[in-house]
């Protein structure tokens, strides 16, 4: 069989522990025979990360600007332990927050929905997807332990000398403070990110934060996209039957439980890191769930919403064989492929990441599954460890 030819390639970046181990072995067993696999690599490995100060994390941002398209491998963000652990010079930040700061983009995850896994919220019929903002709030904070009595004040020094100053708190004793920031332009980048993909997904759009409580911080995020929406696109909504709406955070997690699915959740970075995570869960694996970053300009980074399943990379270091869920990661690959097929005019690598997909969703299907997906399928699955499933999706594809 002839392969797939690529004519431009994409930014693939590498990553840690066990995520690591299936990214090789989806690019042997599902890719690399049937696809003339074209990538700019980068190893985001905890360890390179290390040796090259996060440079490399820069680098394989920068790349993904100047390629458009990237698939990227679950990374470790290190806490104290990992810096013991892995001996690092420093505590690096995560290496998502490096690159979506980067690429000021959005990030959009959706639930991969199969016939015989039931949602746990009954009411759910179709995928939820969540639009997290990519840049500042907690992942950008600056922190501080306060050691006893004294007075905190946010300061803004302008330009031109002249300072404005707000009293934070006045402590009696010991405690903390945190201060965190964003940026107009990175909202309205957010906003125009979720505005198109509603557009182009044909969905409607929610967006909540809670403006009542914080009104300067949350109240400017719902007035910036409501500016966008009147302006640049409340007319291509009506003409395409589709709605948007603000509503407190609160509020929108009633509807959305009380929902049928069916549209996009745009939501803050924090709010969107925990809500994407509950969506995930309700609707059956924190495995089965996509995750791209979409960047106003149109660049595209495809990933796992996961982390790197660190309880069975141990596992696989004892030399015992695990049956880690790897369909998120397949199908940030075949996000990939399908993006660089369409930008390129690349018809028949749009249709391979198609295939691909089908291919694992009839396994899926057909109760031929990982261990956590078993569990939820109940006694009619058969459980397959990792290289089996990836096997069983080979042949399905071959066929």
């Amino acid at each position: 069989m002839a392969k797939i030819p690529m004519l431009n390639p994409i930014v693939e970046m590498d990553g840690d522990e066990m995520t690591r181990i299936l990214w090789q072995q989806i690019k042997d067993e599902l890719i690399c025979p049937f696809v003339e696999l074209n990538t700019e690599y980068y190893d985001l490995g905890l360890r390179h990360r290390d040796e090259t100060d996060d440079q490399v994390t820069v680098d394989a941002a920068l790349a993904t600007q100047r390629l458009g398209v990237a698939v990227k491998c679950a990374t470790i963000t290190p806490n104290a332990q990992r810096v013991e652990e892995y001996n690092l010079k420093q505590m690096w930040k995560s290496p998502n927050a490096t690159i979506r700061a980067i690429l000021d983009g959005t990030v959009f995850r959706a639930p991969i929905i199969t016939s015989n896994i039931a949602p746990a919220v009954r009411f759910w019929e179709k995928p939820i997807t969540i639009a997290r903002h990519a840049y500042g709030d907690v992942y950008k904070a600056s922190e501080m332990a306060i050691p006893g009595a004294g007075r905190v004040e946010l300061v803004y020094t302008a330009e031109n000398g002249e300072t404005e100053r707000k009293l934070v708190h006045e402590f009696k004793g010991a405690g903390l403070i945190q201060g965190m920031h964003n940026t107009d332009a990175s909202i309205r980048a957010f906003a125009h990110s979720c505005f198109r993909y509603a557009l182009e997904t044909k969905q409607d759009l929610w967006f909540s934060t809670k403006d009542t409580i914080s009104k300067t911080y949350d109240q400017t995020f719902k007035l910036i996209f409501q500016e966008i929406y009147d302006r640049d696109y409340k007319a291509d909504f009506e003409k395409n039957g589709i709605e948007y709406f603000y509503t407190l955070i609160d509020d929108a997690v009633a509807r959305v439980i009380r929902s049928k699915g069916g549209f996009i959740w745009a939501l803050k970075n924090y709010d969107g890191d925990v809500m994407s995570d509950m969506v995930s869960t309700a609707f059956g694996s924190l495995a089965m769930m996509t995750s791209v970053l979409v960047s106003p300009s149109g660049v595209y980074e495809f990933e796992a919403a996961h982390g790197t399943v660190t309880r069975h990379y141990y596992r696989y270091l004892k030399g015992e064989e695990t049956s880690t869920n790897p369909m998120a990661t397949i199908f940030a690959w075949t996000g990939a492929l399908n993006k660089r097929g369409e930008l390129d005019g690349n018809e028949a690598l749009c249709a391979f990441a198609a295939k691909l997909e089908a291919a694992c969703m009839a396994a899926v299907e057909e109760g031929c599954v990982t261990g956590d997906l078993a569990a939820l399928i109940g006694p009619t699955a058969k459980k397959l460890t990792s290289i089996e499933f990836l096997r069983n999706v080979r042949a399905r594809l071959e066929n």
